[in-house]
């Protein structure tokens, strides 16, 4: 929202009252107090209808330093509110002087400056890597009464703002208003499913703004050298969150707000869709499963779209009996094949739903101010909301989910969840407009809760579109409804980006498209790009997306690639932990990885997967694909090839390429099972040791699917000798290949041979070493 007209005026319509001058200071345990007043205060005369805002900083953790300015202290908080758990503690220090008022923690630090000019400059160590300066902080009254409160924080030169949630405009977000709402947009729009008031910049800190409401961001756009950012109301609270590099940002960050859940290793295979409006029943169902079966691509989960119930029933939580008479034994005969099983659910509980009434009666569905069910005939006809601010509603709800998990349901994708209105009242006397962003968190919350309790800890899984701050706890998530074409995949991938740079640790895509049928070679390209996300989904809008519809050779590069991801699954599993534990996403943007690097700061087309890959989907029928490789030796994950980094690259691929690239001095884990995700990574694992350079070192660690490390083996080289030491072991073989390094000549130590160019480990124990010696 912009209330400047241009740099000196202020827009006709608001009153503009910014901080100008530090009228005192006040400690209270680890928080201390500015009061700012928004005129002058030379006497005591003019302390005669003055206008003060308060600035509260505090810090919740080491490195992170929150900010509340609160204009009318008596506003009663209706809520809700984003659940952070942060502590506040020891690690805070106040400090004050003549010239200023300082709070630190860690190696972060606020000043604010006392004297005429009201300033706030935010230090790492002796760095100002941003602040807020006079007027910055600000009350606003728009005509009618509404009011404001904003904040603009200063941008550096060179400095470039990203995330802001799964937004599918350009990746650098400098330049650009954003509205923090949830939208059923599509990905196409300036919409989003999934806003996140949080966003990160290269120079190693980010910014969350604690507010479930409508956040308007101005970034570099109103003001080209501040990112502004506002709230309706009385009050704002943000954190200053200090890396010092973006990995360590998205480490506080999901300490404040949560770290996403460890998911089962099945959820990284193949998902395959019935599609949307697509026509189907258990035949057709077998057709697509048996089909994929006798071509030999490894099919994971089955997943059952809207229509799996009554049409304009939706939601009912009941099979379809015309079409599906037997449904318990028709989920009994799948999982015989294998494979998990998924159903689609939303929030929303249509007139003729069973469900209705007797959430009407019992007082569960969403209320106008009347006291009537609030109803619409978007989407369903009558439309109600499930009103997850009523545990009693919640757990009748959960009721539902429990009886088909019951019935063979392993995960829910859980739809919808943005056409939240705003003129309804809650159970429990929620703010509307702060539901409106909020409201899937909740939803999100009681699906994922009954999976687990059904199935145990880091066994959940849900497929879920919409989230809001705390969302990554809950995974997956995916892009939402794109169209069939190298744009829309281009858009998603953005989004993907973006969304994992506010914490979110996997994301997945509809592979090929949602609406329209993609031309073949959009969907082959597709291929190859879902299948080196984290997760990977077959699924349409009104066609089938079996590999087979399109044509043959879709077939081989879905078999090709699905059967590449599970080889990768060593090395995904744990990128999985690494995400669960350092709230670090899958899928990287090049800039996480390399922040030193300038010439990846703007990349989107690429990224890495994890920390030692790099992934360049191609958008082009005939194959051409430009991508940069930043400094250090790079290994063609397929082809063997090792080249020099530090330029871009043009090339032509074929369908069953793309550049996969393997970053220098580092392990890429590959398993020994290529037909399914789940099966034991240590037990004959091949540690493929790419292009390590004299004097350095390397490590892997390969997990059970349980998240814990079975092994960890370092590598470390000097001159032609490569000495390596099983850290970590339960007394597995293994098999060492080295690449990029020249020959083997002879290995040394008990328990390790050459053979055929490998190194064989009988069993990775702790303590075990052994060494290769290089030809040459």
């Amino acid at each position: 929202m912009k209330f400047t007209d241009g740099n000196w005026l202020i827009r006709e319509g608001y009153s503009v009252s910014g901080a100008v001058q530090a009228y005192d200071f006040a400690v209270k345990g680890n928080t201390l107090t500015a009061y700012a007043s928004t005129a002058p205060i030379p006497g005591r005369g003019a302390t005669i209808n003055a206008q003060l805002i308060t600035v509260q900083f505090h810090s919740p953790a080491p490195g992170v330093i929150g900010v509340k300015l609160v204009h009318y202290a008596g506003v009663r908080d209706r809520g809700p509110a984003f659940q952070l758990y942060g502590n506040e503690g020891d690690h805070t220090v106040i400090e004050e002087n003549e010239q200023e008022a300082v709070l630190r923690s860690g190696n972060l630090s606020v000043v604010i400056r006392k004297g005429p000019e009201w300033s706030v400059h935010f230090y790492r160590g002796g760095e100002r890597i941003t602040g807020s300066r006079a007027k910055s902080m600000a009350h606003i009254v728009e005509d009618g009464g509404q009011a404001y409160m904003r904040e603009e924080l200063d941008l550096g030169v060179g400095e470039w703002v990203y995330g802001l949630g799964e937004r599918f405009t350009s990746f650098v977000k400098n330049g650009q208003a954003v509205d923090i709402w949830n939208q059923d947009g599509g990905t196409s729009s300036e919409q989003a499913y999934k806003n996140i008031p949080f966003y990160i910049t290269n120079k190693g800190y980010g910014v969350f703004v604690n507010q479930p409401d409508l956040v308007s961001f101005e970034v570099a756009s109103e003001k080209v050298k501040k990112v502004q950012f506002s709230v309706p109301g009385e009050s704002l609270e943000y954190f200053i969150i200090d890396g010092p590099d973006p990995k360590g940002v998205l480490d506080k960050y999901t300490n404040l707000t949560g770290k996403p859940a460890l998911l089962p290793a099945w959820t990284f295979g193949l998902w395959l869709s019935t599609s949307f409006t697509t026509q189907y029943d258990e035949d057709t169902v077998n057709s697509f499963v048996d089909g994929m079966l006798e071509r030999d691509i490894p099919l994971q989960v089955f997943h059952f779209d809207c229509f799996w119930m009554k049409g304009l029933n939706w939601t009912d939580f009941q099979w379809d009996e015309e079409v599906f008479p037997d449904p318990e034994g028709m989920l009994k005969r799948l999982k015989e094949k294998g494979l998990k099983i998924c159903v689609w659910i939303n929030p929303y509980i249509a007139q003729r739903s069973r469900l209705f009434e007797e959430g009407r009666e019992k007082g569960y569905l969403v209320k106008k101010e009347n006291g009537d069910v609030w109803q619409w005939n978007l989407w369903q006809p009558g439309m109600a909301l499930v009103d997850f601010t009523n545990p009693d509603a919640c757990e009748w709800y959960a009721g539902y989910l429990r009886e088909l998990t019951d019935m063979g349901v392993d995960s829910f994708k859980t739809d919808f969840g943005e056409r939240i209105p705003t003129d309804v009242v809650y159970f429990d006397g929620s703010d509307p407009h702060k539901m409106h962003n909020y409201y899937t968190q909740l939803y999100n919350q009681v699906v994922f809760n009954v999976l687990v309790e059904k199935f145990g800890k880091n066994e959940a899984a849900v497929f879920a579109r919409s989230a809001t701050v705390g969302g990554q706890q809950f995974p997956v998530h995916w892009g939402g409804d794109c169209y069939a074409d190298y744009e829309s995949m281009a858009e998603s991938l953005r989004g993907g980006l973006s969304l994992g740079l506010g914490g979110f640790g996997f994301w997945s895509h509809d592979i090929g498209g949602f609406e329209n049928t993609a031309p073949a070679h959009v969907f082959k390209r597709w291929l190859a790009f879902g299948l080196l996300s984290s997760h990977s989904r077959l699924h349409g809008s009104s066609s089938y997306r079996v590999p087979w519809s399109y044509d043959e050779e879709a077939v081989d590069v879905t078999r090709f690639f699905t059967k590449l991801k599970s080889r990768l699954m060593p090395y995904l599993f744990h990128t999985a932990v690494q995400a669960s534990e350092q709230g670090v996403p899958s899928m990287r943007a090049m800039f996480l990885e390399f922040p030193d690097d300038p010439a990846v700061e703007m990349l989107d087309r690429q990224y890495m997967l994890g920390d030692s890959l790099l992934v360049a989907p191609v958008f082009s029928e005939k194959g051409d694909v430009k991508y940069y490789l930043p400094q250090g030796r790079w290994t063609h994950l397929l082809t063997g090839d090792t080249v020099e980094g530090g330029s871009w690259r043009k090339e032509t691929y074929d369908f069953l390429g793309l550049p996969l690239f393997v970053r220098g001095n580092s392990f890429v884990a590959l398993g020994s099972n290529d037909a399914r995700p789940e099966y034991d990574y240590a037990d004959g694992v091949e540690l493929g040791l790419y292009t390590l350079e004299d004097g350095s070192e390397a490590s892997v660690t390969v997990r059970s699917m349980s998240g814990e490390s079975e092994l960890v083996v370092r590598a470390v080289r000097a001159g032609n000798r490569i000495d390596f030491t099983v850290v970590e072991g339960s007394g597995k073989p293994f098999s060492v290949r080295l690449h990029g390094t020249g020959a083997v000549s002879s290995v040394e130590g008990s328990g390790a041979s050459l053979q055929e160019g490998q190194i064989q480990v009988e069993a990775g124990q702790p303590a075990v070493s052994f060494s290769a010696v290089l030809a040459g």
